[in-house]
């Protein structure tokens, strides 16, 4: 009798009993296209523009037209006439504008050497885990919010020699006309400054202190660092690039002072204040000699952006990278 082999079990064709199918090699995955999606895709300019517009119609337009003014005679009303060098050669002739030039480079080297080591101090203090920390510093950096005319208003009522502090502390003050003469002057004007940006300059420094690493500082403990020896040693060091910011801040923004200036001593006593800034606010908007103010204004953008160049050029931050190992 012949057994049946149910189909299941007849081995097909071709095939050898107990012999695998061959696989087929697996396709190679297709490289993913780097093309971006549609409408992702811009050139940088596009992006650019806005900005590019802005600082073309704001900053670029009006210092052309500021350096074509300088070369003309007008009041103010007409139309404005070609004088070729007559204003520069004037300018250079007056010895007011000789000595606002040396009184801005003073007001904003003292600016320098009084609010940088307290900018540095206070940032530093600002950057730790002190109690009472946030609400101390949040009370210091309220003359920040205030305006320079707010603040130049306020101080000028305080050091009223007839009604201000002064009248009722003669043993301090003396006569109490801290604005009559040319020391006293300029002394509340970098006092007035110095209370109004450290705050600014400290918020700079309390950032690049709370991005150093606290490595850093096991690393100087282990060695046997005291307090004061890793804050020369280590958090200065660190703050290098910071420093040089808040530098180059500094000179622009006091090599352009005029508010406090018009506010509090307006260029007095006589001409002892008399600033760059303030003089060519004289010449156009007193003297209605716009030609002269214009001459005044391009060169004070011209010393103001070549000072900060030769800052950036020797202190070698054009070359600086990073010093941030991590976060504390």
């Amino acid at each position: 009798m012949t057994s049946a082999t149910s189909p299941a079990g007849t081995p097909r064709a071709g095939k050898r009993p107990g012999t695998a199918p061959s696989a087929r090699p697996p396709a190679a995955p297709r490289a993913r296209s780097r093309r971006p999606a549609r409408g992702t895709a811009r050139p940088g300019i596009v992006w650019a523009l806005p900005a590019v517009v802005f600082f073309g119609l704001f900053a670029l337009v009006p210092l052309v037209l500021v350096a074509v003014l300088s070369f003309t005679d007008w009041s103010g009303l007409g139309s404005p006439e070609f004088s070729g060098l007559a204003n520069w050669t004037k300018l250079f002739q007056d010895p007011v504008m000789i000595q606002s030039l040396w009184l801005s480079v003073l007001l904003t080297g003292l600016g320098v050497v009084v609010q940088t080591p307290l900018s540095i101090l206070i940032g530093v203090w600002a950057a730790g885990h002190q109690r009472g920390r946030a609400v101390l510093a949040a009370v210091f950096f309220v003359p920040l919010l205030l305006s320079v005319t707010a603040v130049s208003v306020l101080w000028r009522a305080l050091l009223d020699p007839n009604f201000g502090v002064p009248s009722q502390a003669h043993w301090l003050f003396g006569d109490g006309n801290l604005l009559g003469s040319r020391t006293g002057a300029i002394g509340v004007l970098v006092f007035v400054s110095a209370w109004q940006y450290t705050p600014l300059h400290s918020l700079i420094y309390q950032g690049a202190a709370r991005a150093i690493p606290r490595v850093l500082y096991q690393a100087a403990a282990v060695d046997g660092a005291g307090r004061w020896r890793q804050f020369f040693h280590v958090t200065l060091p660190q703050l290098r690039n910071a420093v040089v910011t808040s530098v180059i801040l500094m000179i622009v923004g006091g090599l352009t002072t005029f508010d406090s200036v018009l506010i509090l001593t307006e260029g007095g006593p006589g001409t002892d204040t008399t600033i760059t800034a303030y003089y060519m606010y004289d010449k156009a908007f007193k003297s209605f000699d716009y030609g002269t103010g214009a001459a005044v204004a391009l060169l004070l953008v011209v010393v103001a952006t070549a000072v900060s160049l030769i800052v950036v050029r020797l202190s070698g931050y054009d070359r600086m990278a990073g010093t941030q190992e991590g976060l504390s």
